[in-house]
């Protein structure tokens, strides 16, 4: 399990198709319900996940069409099962430790109500593309007792557009011969345009708290 799991996080898709075959759907879907679904699991990868996994689509390892329906499904459902466990349990998930750690730091939702309060519900579609915020929003929204209907139709098209976007994107840009060879890199490069928005801002208030 410690195998796959490093496996996973290093996106070493080679790997993961040489030892589980047409299993890997199975991983890949479990992966993107879990790191949505589970407050308790920010780290997992999400946007390089999906663009790695449209760059395998395109040399031939993976069917697209099943991997955006698979992986469009789990996006959704780990979405609605966050906001019930933030519904039904809520702040109390703040109190969870492991080895007298907490499981979820309550600054990275302060950070992600912040985000609700200056973006409101389209905050549900923009918050998918940014890591750990993505992960608490649906948290936040189940805490906040924010109406199901509405949730829920927005987070169809922030999954959508998240899936779809990235995984495409990563079938697209498979030709370009420096990005298959590079995966690697492009991996950091997205990583580092998701989280930028938040670096920008965090780098602004601190300019705005010093003058």
């Amino acid at each position: 399990m410690l195998e796959l799991f490093k496996h996973i996080l290093a996106l070493d898709f080679n790997w993961l198709f040489s030892q589980y075959g047409t299993a890997i759907y199975l991983i890949l879907f479990l992966v993107i319900f879990i790191e949505t679904g589970f407050v308790v699991m920010p780290f997992l990868p999400g946007d390089s996940l999906l663009f790695t996994a449209g760059l395998f689509a395109k040399t031939g390892y993976l069917d697209l069409s099943s991997l955006l329906t698979l992986l469009y499904i789990a996006a959704v459902l780990g979405d609605n099962c966050n906001y019930w466990i933030g519904r039904k349990i809520g702040l109390e998930v703040l109190s969870w430790k492991i080895k007298n750690r907490k499981l979820v730091k309550k600054k990275y939702l302060d950070k992600t109500e912040e985000f609700f309060e200056k973006n409101g519900v389209k905050a549900i579609i923009m918050a998918r593309f940014v890591p750990f915020v993505r992960t608490f929003a649906p948290f936040a929204a189940g805490v906040g007792k924010m109406n199901y209907r509405i949730f829920f139709i927005f987070d169809l098209v922030g999954g959508f557009l998240w899936v779809f976007g990235l995984c495409i994107a990563g079938y697209l840009l498979g030709e370009i011969e420096w990005i298959r060879k590079n995966i690697d890199l492009v991996c950091l490069g997205i990583i580092f345009l998701s989280v930028s928005p938040l670096i920008f801002k965090i780098l602004n208030l601190n300019f705005i708290k010093k003058t």
